[in-house]
C-alpha cells in the first residue's frame, strides 16, 4: 500500500505553453489571430463596445426586436471574422488576408441590411426580390463559415444534413429556384431561422450572462473554488481527486465550457492526482467527468437553463429546482469513485500543513456575493434575468473592491467586457446555426416524420423511445457548445419524449442531459480528450473511464422521465425525502458495484448485486426501493464480513 503517500498541494502545474497547445487541438474558441499594437486595441475595443451594446439593448432597447436580432448577429460576424482566421496556424501578427476582409463586409453588411430596413421587410409579406435572396444567402454563408472557425465541423454536418434534405426532399415547389428561395426566405427574414429562439435568448440573456461570467472570473472566483475545495477535501483520502470534482463542478457551472474548464482547472488537479498516486487515465477521467457535469450545475448550467425555460415556458426558478437533485447525484456518484479508488490504492490526502485554512477562506465568501443575489433576484422574480444579471456585474466589481489581490480595476473592467464579447462569438455563432436547423426541420416537417418513425418503432414500450433519443442526443451533441447543443435537442428530439407520454419538463433534462454527455463519450469525447492530453494518458481510455465515472447521468435520466418525481414534479415533501435518501443510497451502490471495491475487493456476483440494488433505489417506486435496500444491505454485510476475515489473517 502507498501509506506515505503524502504529496502536498504544490505538485508541479502544468506550463502555459501546453495549456496552449491542448486548448488549440481541442477548444476552437482558442485559435484566434494575433493582434499586436494599435490593431490589438482596436479590436478590444469593438469586442467591448459589443458588450456594452448587447447591455444596453438587453436593458432599455424599444425599437423593433427584429433590429435587435440583426445587429447582434452582424456584429457577431464582423467579430468572428477579426479574431478566428481560417485555419489553424495562421500566426502571422496584425494579418487578415484580402479575402477574409471582403467576406466579413459582406456578411456584417448582409445582417445590417436587415437592421436598416427591418420595418420595410418586416412589412413586406413573402415577396422577396431575388437580390434580396442573395443577400441571404451571404449572410447565412457568412454564418456558416464563422461557425466552422470558432466551433467546429459537427454542428456543420448536422445543418447540412437537414438544408440539403430541405432542398432536395422536404419543399414541394417543383423548381429548385423556389425551393432555394423559399428555404433562405424563412432562414433568414423571418424567426423561424436564425433568429428563432435560440439568437433571441442569446441576445437577450445568455451574452449577459457570459459578460457576468467574464466579470466574475476576474474577482479570483475560480481560484477561490479551488483553495475551499482543497480546504474541505484535500485532507482525505485521494483528496486531490475530490478537490477536483468539487472545484470544476463550480468553476464548469460558470464558465459553461466542457473542454475549457478541462483545461484550466486540470492543469491544477491533474498533476495533482497523479502525484498523490492515482493513474493517468483516472485522472484526466475525474476532471473531464466533473468540468462536464458543470454544465449540469444549478444556477446557471452553461447558460442552458435560461433557454430551457424559454422553450418550456416556465420560470427560471422552476428550471434551478428540478435540477438540483439530478447534478448532485451525478457529482456524487463520481465523488464515491474516487473515494473507493483512493481506498483501493491505499492513497492518503494532501498533508494538513499543506492546505488552504478554512477560516480564511471564509472570510473571502463574500466573492459568492454576486452569484447568490444573482439566484435570488432571478428566482424570485424581483427583476428580469437580464437586469439580475447587471446588477450581479455591478456587484461583482463591488465585492472585489475588499480584495487588494483582485481588486477589480477599470483596466479589469475593459479586460472583463473585451472577454465576455469575445467570448459570444461562439455563443452566438452555434445558436445561428441551431436556428437553421430548426428552421429547415420546421418547414419541412421533418420533425413529425422523425416524431412519428420513433414513435412507431417504440409501439407502446417508452424504453425503445428512451434509448433511441439518448443515441440521437449523443451523436448530434458531439463536439457542439452547451447552449446550441441544448437548442437542437429541444427542436429534434425532445418533442418524440413528449409525444410518448413523457412530461414537457422530464423530456428537455433527459435530451440536455445526454446532449451534454456527449463530452465525455466515445469517440468524439473533447473533454476528456483534452484531459488526457494534460495527463498525458490513452485518450480512449480516459473517454471510458470518465463515462463510467459520469454513470448517473446515463441512468438518472431514464429514473426521472418513468417517473418526474425526481424532477419534483407532482409529488409531496416526504416522497421527495425518500427520493432523496434511496436515490444517494442507490448511487452508492452503483459507483461501488462498476469500482469493485467498497471495504474490499468484489467478486462478479457481489459487484452484480450492488449494482441491482443501486438501479432498483434509484428508480423512485415503494417496491423497488425496499427491494434495492434488501440487496444493497446484504451486498455489503457480505463486503464487511470478507474484509474482517481478511484482517484476521
Amino acid at each position: 500500500m502507498n501509506e506515505n503517500l503524502n504529496h502536498h498541494a504544490s505538485a508541479p502545474e502544468v506550463s502555459a505553453e501546453t495549456i496552449d497547445a491542448v486548448m488549440k487541438k481541442y477548444d476552437r474558441e482558442s485559435n484566434t489571430r494575433i493582434w499586436e499594437g494599435k490593431a490589438k486595441l482596436a479590436v478590444a475595443l469593438i469586442l467591448v463596445a459589443f458588450s456594452l451594446w448587447c447591455i444596453w439593448v438587453t436593458l432599455f432597447a424599444t425599437f423593433l426586436e427584429e433590429i435587435r436580432l440583426t445587429s447582434f448577429m452582424g456584429l457577431i460576424i464582423l467579430m468572428g471574422f477579426l479574431i478566428y482566421p481560417a485555419k489553424k496556424g495562421e500566426q502571422t501578427p496584425n494579418h487578415i488576408p484580402w479575402y477574409d476582409l471582403i467576406f466579413m463586409i459582406a456578411g456584417t453588411g448582409s445582417y445590417l441590411y436587415f437592421t436598416f430596413h427591418a420595418e420595410a421587410i418586416v412589412n413586406q409579406g413573402t415577396r422577396f426580390e431575388w437580390y434580396q435572396i442573395i443577400i441571404g444567402i451571404i449572410a447565412i454563408a457568412a454564418l456558416i463559415e464563422v461557425t466552422r472557425r470558432c466551433v467546429g465541423i459537427p454542428i456543420l454536418i448536422v445543418a447540412a444534413f437537414f438544408v440539403i434534405y430541405a432542398l432536395g426532399f422536404g419543399l414541394t415547389n417543383p423548381e429548385f429556384l423556389g425551393r432555394v428561395k423559399y428555404l433562405v426566405r424563412n432562414l433568414f427574414y423571418t424567426k423561424e431561422g436564425i433568429f428563432s429562439t435560440p439568437v433571441n435568448v442569446c441576445s437577450k440573456y445568455i451574452v449577459v450572462f457570459i459578460i457576468f461570467g467574464a466579470f466574475l472570473e476576474k474577482t479570483g472566483i475560480s481560484e477561490f473554488f479551488i483553495k475551499m475545495a482543497n480546504s474541505i477535501a484535500g485532507r482525505y483520502a485521494g483528496g486531490p481527486a475530490k478537490v477536483a470534482v468539487i472545484s470544476s463542478a463550480l468553476c464548469g457551472m460558470v464558465s459553461g465550457s466542457s473542454v475549457g474548464n478541462t483545461v484550466t482547472t486540470g492543469s491544477v488537479t491533474i498533476p495533482m492526482m497523479k502525484e498523490t498516486g492515482y493513474k493517468a487515465e483516472f485522472a484526466a477521467a475525474v476532471e473531464a467527468a466533473s468540468s462536464t457535469g458543470g454544465q449540469i450545475m444549478p444556477p446557471i448550467m452553461g447558460a442552458a437553463a435560461f433557454l430551457m425555460a424559454d422553450f418550456i415556458g416556465v420560470p427560471y426558478s422552476s428550471i434551478l429546482g428540478r435540477a438540483v437533485l439530478p447534478a448532485l447525484l451525478y457529482f456524487l456518484g463520481i465523488f464515491i469513485s474516487v473515494h473507493l479508488e483512493a481506498k483501493k490504492l491505499g492513497l492518503t490526502g494532501i498533508s494538513k500543513e499543506d492546505l488552504p485554512k478554512f477560516l480564511k477562506l471564509i472570510k473571502k465568501s463574500y466573492l459568492l456575493l454576486p452569484l447568490v443575489m444573482l439566484v435570488v433576484w432571478v428566482s424570485g422574480n424581483f427583476m428580469t434575468m437580464q437586469r439580475a444579471a447587471t446588477f450581479a456585474i455591478i456587484l461583482s466589481v463591488i465585492v472585489s473592491l475588499f480584495d487588494s489581490e483582485n481588486r477589480i480595476t477599470p483596466k479589469k473592467i475593459l479586460q472583463a467586457l473585451e472577454q465576455g464579447g469575445r467570448s459570444a462569438i461562439t455563443v452566438g455563432a452555434a445558436c445561428g446555426v441551431a436556428g437553421i436547423i430548426s428552421g429547415a426541420i420546421t418547414m419541412t416537417g421533418l420533425a413529425n416524420d422523425l416524431i412519428n418513425a420513433i414513435v412507431g418503432v417504440a409501439g407502446d414500450h417508452l424504453i425503445i423511445a428512451l434509448v433511441l433519443t439518448m443515441l440521437c442526443c449523443i451523436v448530434l451533441g458531439m463536439g457542439v457548445p452547451t447552449t446550441a447543443n441544448y437548442c437542437i435537442m429541444a427542436a429534434t428530439t425532445a418533442p418524440i419524449l413528449v409525444r410518448m407520454g413523457v412530461p414537457a419538463m422530464a423530456a428537455h433534462f433527459f435530451v440536455f442531459y445526454f446532449g451534454i454527455v456527449a463530452d465525455i463519450t466515445p469517440p468524439v469525447a473533447l473533454a476528456a480528450y483534452a484531459g488526457s492530453a494534460i495527463a498525458k494518458s490513452n485518450p480512449m481510455r480516459t473517454a471510458f473511464q470518465a463515462s463510467k465515472l459520469a454513470i448517473a447521468a446515463f441512468i438518472v435520466p431514464y429514473m426521472f422521465a418513468y417517473n418526474p418525481a425526481m424532477l419534483l414534479i407532482d409529488t409531496t415533501p416526504l416522497a421527495v425525502v425518500q427520493i432523496i435518501i434511496t436515490s444517494v443510497l442507490g448511487v452508492f451502490g452503483l459507483a461501488a458495484a462498476l469500482e469493485g471495491y467498497c471495504f474490499t475487493h468484489m467478486n462478479a456476483l457481489i459487484r452484480l448485486v450492488l449494482a441491482v440494488g443501486g438501479l432498483m433505489l434509484i428508480h423512485p417506486a415503494l417496491m423497488t426501493d425496499l427491494v434495492g435496500a434488501a440487496l444493497l444491505a446484504a451486498g455489503l454485510v457480505v463486503l464487511k464480513m470478507l474484509a474482517k476475515r481478511e484482517e484476521e489473517k
